[in-house]
């Protein structure tokens, strides 16, 4: 049961969390159909599925609905997906629904930095809260000393003879920290004479960046994570041929690093709906959602999956159907999130726009008499993520994620909005009110997931050459004009090209503050042209990433970190997590 404080504001997150009761972990396993002998336990209320029950439950049919849980193009204020999720699932528990809910991992750099915490909040969130948030059960470092490894062993080839003729220079393969440290970001290795090996040029990315967590979330077992590990490139020869960390000959060592971490965590919501928190891969120059394993074992165990893909419905639902469905996960309704703090932001630069500039080149006075205006005018973004959606064959209901300073006229604004397209919309309020806030929206969710509403319809097929895979998201999906390719860009995708590369899915690493490639233009930008700038392979993860802005790998902390509010009680408990 919910409860607020006295003034009606919702307790911090920790304290929801401590005060929380918890079902033991096998009677949350119980609810879908597993057993105690099925789980290996970390603790009471974790545990990791053994792989006799991985495998026995991967061979019964996915007989569940898939719910992706994205959003409008959002503010720094978020828009709160991964509540919606955790809130949803538990909406359609109190329905009486077998639901599982699907979330990443959350990485260390953003919980120490400026956004906090990762699990849900308010009284839709996942349990236990303070160790999800930190250690957890060690996937994220496993993935970090893995990473790691062959970054060393990159460096031992070069220090003893070279025999595969590493091309220092063309070393692809940098090193990783789960920590926000900026001073990492360019840096030299090798100093202090030959004992040390041969100085060389080098950087650090975040885990949640390495290929390795890409990887590790799209890996279906352990003989694909050998596999996929295998053909992964590390560096380029002298005559720039590929290097592979089959080359380097310890894909058994990372393999070994990586195995336990491949097995999906299962945990519970606040209202014990059972819950797999497993992966982290990085929303842009990767999926931006959990992993392969834990969305096949949902849609197996539950009769609703819910699941969420990073950033806006222009990148994260993008990759979600053009990469993460071609492995054989199809989405059979999106719940598109909205607030309307963001709704008002576009909506201010859709009536600026609108209105232009006085004829003597001077700025007009502001064009919104009022919130609720600018929020209509805002409705513009979140119909071209719907558009997108729709147009992918996905049917679509709007989640209006309300807060507390939102107005009845603003979120009626854009429920009429809604109405007046015949887009199915709720209210939100699963973080005041958990399951309960989200009911309307779940009802809605369960009528658009019947059967064969969902006909996928991916932008691009396999075979096109790469830049028009580019155009075709850049222009259906973006709402760009055209795409112009840097000399940079044209020679990547003519080495991709010769690594055989082209018949792969594309990822698009760009800005997720707009739908063009300037994080400056707010509201539905035209005329406008994508830049890509460069190009490389992820061939372990079975995609191309192209950068299309200057992408930061390795975050730095804020001036005011969320670290400094964090601290750990007498008794152990920790306090300051958001």
């Amino acid at each position: 049961m919910t409860q607020t404080d006295s003034d009606g504001t919702v307790p911090p997150d920790v304290e929801i969390a401590r005060n929380a009761s918890r079902r033991p972990i096998a009677d949350v396993a119980g609810e879908i159909g597993l057993e105690g002998a099925d789980l290996e336990r970390r603790g009471n209320g974790v545990a990791k599925l053994t792989w006799d029950a991985i495998d026995r439950e991967l061979d019964a049919p996915a007989d569940g609905n898939l719910v992706l849980v994205t959003a409008m193009t959002p503010t720094r204020r978020g828009a709160g997906k991964t509540v919606t999720t955790v809130g949803l699932g538990q909406a359609l528990a109190q329905q009486g629904e077998s639901s599982v809910v699907a979330i990443r991992e959350p990485s260390l750099g953003p919980v120490f930095g400026m956004k906090g915490g990762a699990a849900g909040g308010g009284y839709s969130q996942v349990l236990p809260m303070e160790e999800i948030n930190l250690h957890f059960t060690g996937d994220i470092h496993a993935v970090t000393a893995a990473h790691n490894l062959v970054a060393a062993m990159i460096d031992a080839e070069r220090t003893h003879g070279n025999a595969l003729d590493v091309e220092p220079d063309s070393v692809a393969w940098n090193r990783a920290l789960d920590v926000n440290d900026r001073a990492l970001r360019e840096i030299v290795v090798g100093l202090g004479g030959r004992v040390n090996g041969p100085p060389r040029e080098d950087s650090f990315l975040i885990t949640a960046a390495s290929e390795l967590m890409a990887v590790l979330c799209l890996a279906t077992d352990i003989a694909d994570l050998k596999a996929r590990l295998a053909r992964i490139i590390v560096a380029y020869d002298t005559d720039g041929a590929p290097i592979t960390i089959e080359n380097l000959e310890c894909v058994g060592a990372v393999t070994a690093l990586l195995k336990d971490a491949l097995r999906p965590n299962l945990v519970q919501t606040i209202e014990g709906t059972p819950a797999f928190v497993h992966g982290g891969p990085f929303a842009n120059i990767a999926t931006g959602t959990n992993s392969i394993l834990a969305d096949r074992l949902g849609l197996r165990l539950g009769d609703y999956l819910v699941t969420e893909a990073g950033f806006g419905a222009d990148l994260g639902a993008e990759k979600f159907v053009n990469i993460v469905s071609r492995e054989g996960i199809a989405p059979d309704v999106a719940v598109v999130v909205a607030t309307v703090d963001a709704l008002e932001k576009h909506g201010e630069a859709m009536l600026e726009r609108r209105e232009g500039p006085d004829d003597d080149g001077s700025e007009r006075e502001p064009v919104a008499d009022d919130r609720t205006e600018a929020v209509r005018a805002g409705c513009a973004n979140l119909d071209h993520h719907v558009d997108n959606l729709l147009a992918m064959g996905v049917p679509v209901v709007v989640a209006v994620n309300r807060f507390p300073d939102d107005t009845d006229g603003e979120v009626r604004a854009v429920l009429d909005h809604c109405e007046l397209r015949d887009v199915p919309a709720a209210v939100s309020t699963v973080y005041r009110d958990g399951g309960r806030g989200g009911l309307e929206l779940a009802a809605h969710v369960r009528e658009a997931a019947e059967p064969g509403s969902a006909s996928l319809e991916p932008s691009y097929d396999l075979s096109m050459p790469i830049d028009e895979k580019i155009r075709a998201v850049a222009t259906q999906v973006y709402g760009a004009d055209d795409v112009e390719f840097t000399p940079q860009a044209r020679s990547d995708i003519e080495r991709l090209r010769a690594l055989g590369l082209d018949d792969v899915p594309v990822c698009l690493s760009k800005t997720p503050a707009s739908l063009s490639d300037d994080p400056g233009e707010a509201g539905v930008p035209f005329g406008w042209e994508l830049t890509v700038r460069e190009l490389y392979p992820s061939a372990g993860a079975g995609f191309v990433v192209a950068l299309t802005g200057d992408v930061l790998t390795m975050p730095g902390l804020p001036a005011d970190p969320a670290a400094t509010e964090i601290g750990v009680d007498d008794d152990g408990s920790v306090r300051g997590l958001f």
